[in-house]
């Protein structure tokens, strides 16, 4: 078994949504007996002269669309609008969903976004 370095436990953590990251600090949790009041404590004081900074400077999202909901034709009308993909590869987006719409953007057009495909009738997620 190839074994998983501290650097990668991170990465893969800082990916995570917020959900995601509780559900895994719940099972952690469960799974250990132990409770995340202590350890987040002292985990906060290193976290927050990297981490921390670094969640809270962050510039760029990525849009993932979760799910198109009940008005799937409006959805790929929007994500066809937003991307400027033909129809075929915005069906199959959304029809594949989870997918990341747009990546690397702005907070303003991140939110943007989500609220076009929320008022279509999608769930969103920024990562």
């Amino acid at each position: 078994m190839a074994e998983v370095t501290k650097e990668q436990v991170i990465e893969f953590i800082e990916n995570m949504s917020v959900l995601e990251l509780a559900e895994l600090v719940k099972e952690l949790e469960d799974k250990f007996g132990v409770s995340a009041a202590a350890p987040v404590a002292v985990a906060a004081v290193p976290a927050a002269g990297g981490e921390a900074a670094a969640a809270e400077e962050k510039d760029e999202f990525d849009v993932v669309l979760t799910s198109a909901g009940d008005k799937k034709i409006n959805v790929i009308k929007v994500v066809r609008a937003i991307t400027g993909l033909g129809l075929k590869e915005a069906k199959e987006m959304v029809d594949g969903a989870p997918s990341t719409v747009k990546e690397a953007v702005s907070k303003d057009e991140a939110e943007d976004i989500k609220k076009q495909l929320e008022e279509a009738g999608a769930s969103v997620e920024l990562k």
